[in-house]
Parts: C-alpha cells; structure tokens; sequence
C-alpha cells in the first residue's frame, strides 16, 4: 500500500510539473517575430500568469504619455482550417487591438499616429491549436494554426484551445523595444471536433492580456 501511495504521489507530482511547464512558450516554439529572445526570463504577470519577458534597463513608463496599438498580425502566416476559419482569425486580432486600446486608455492617451513620446505596442500571434490533447511543437509550427488530428475514438472529447502571443513595445522617437513579451494564453473548451472556434472562445485570454497591459510594472 505504502509503495502504491508514493507511485501515486509520484505520478501526481510529475503531472503538476508538466502542467506548470506548459503555462509557458518554449524556446523552440519561437516564431523570429521578435529579433532577439536572449534576453527573455521567467516572470509573472499581474494577473498571476507565467511569462516570458525582458524590460529595458531604467524604463520608466511616465516618459510615455501616448500609446499606440498596432494591429497584431499572425506571423508565420496561418492557413485557415475546417474548425478555425479566417473570420475567426480576423476577429481574434481585431478584438485583441481593441481590448488593448481599451484597457491601456485608462493609464494614457491612445493615439492612431506616434509622435516622439509615444510607445508603440506591436503583437504578433504566432500560434492558435484546437487539440484533444497537448500539441507536440511539430504539430503546430510552421503551420501555426492547427486543428490537430484525433482518431474517431475521441472525436467526442473536449477539444483544448490555447493561443501563442510575441510582444513588444517600442520607443517612437528610436524605434528601439524597451519591452518584449511571450506568452500562452488558454480559452474556453470546445465540445468537439466539429465545434467552430470563434473569437468568444478565446476572449478570457485577450481581455487578461489587455488587462495585464494596462497594470504592467517595469
């Protein structure tokens, strides 16, 4: 009984670790969006998430009175699939400029076009996966956008949405990032195979990003 109970423990703590491991991109699953990730470290966000970040030395947010929110693109490229159309891609990008620009207008000016105080906020979403179960890296790179295979045993289960972001912010007046960002974000559960992703299944990790935004500390 006794070598039972510590199997399980065992088995347990591996599970916990491998689900905390998870909570974060791996160095592989880069998309070179951003040109240097050297200088990336393990942090925490403000809504208690794991993250990847780097902070310029001395920023200091109060030189920046003005932001601009660019629209995030998808890099590499997605291809649209039968679960995850290019509507739904199309929404999730544009719900996530604007849930950024709502959030961040409560701490400064949102603007259309930087001037010389302005930080420009750049994203780019490099990875969205509906899977029945975790994706190996292959599986989601380069292709970016998966729906991944599932055998007709487990059409039925509950399909994990998750979602791939790379940011940064940029000074206006150098063009130099003072901030970059990596993180994973995870949405609603589909029912199955069959249920269609759209931007309201992933909208608890956009507004969590844009909240993040607006309460961030150097």
């Amino acid at each position: 009984m006794k070598r039972y109970a510590l199997r399980t423990l065992g088995l347990s703590l591996s599970l916990l670790l491998a689900a905390c491991s998870s909570q974060t991109t791996k160095p592989e699953q880069y998309s070179g969006f951003l040109k240097d990730y050297s200088q990336l470290q393990p942090a925490t966000s403000a809504s208690g998430v794991p993250v990847l970040r780097w902070v310029a030395p001395g920023l200091d947010l109060n030189n920046y009175p003005s932001v601009m929110v660019e629209k995030p693109v998808f890099f590499p490229k997605p291809q649209p699939s039968d679960q995850v159309s290019q509507k739904a891609l199309d929404d999730i990008a544009v719900y996530l400029q604007q849930a950024m620009q709502r959030e961040l207008a409560g701490r400064m000016q949102v603007v259309d076009q930087p001037n010389q105080d302005t930080l420009v906020l750049r994203t780019a979403i490099t990875a969205v996966d509906v899977s029945a179960e975790g994706l190996k890296f292959y599986e989601v790179i380069p292709i970016a956008l998966v729906a991944a295979a599932a055998s007709t045993a487990i059409g039925t289960r509950d399909r994990d949405t998750d979602i791939y972001v790379e940011m940064e912010a940029l000074d206006a007046r150098t063009s130099q990032p003072v901030a970059k960002i990596v993180r994973k974000g995870h949405g609603l559960d589909l029912e199955n195979k069959s249920t269609q992703l759209t931007v309201n299944d992933l909208k608890p990790a956009l507004d969590s990003w844009a909240k993040d935004a607006r309460t961030f500390k150097p």
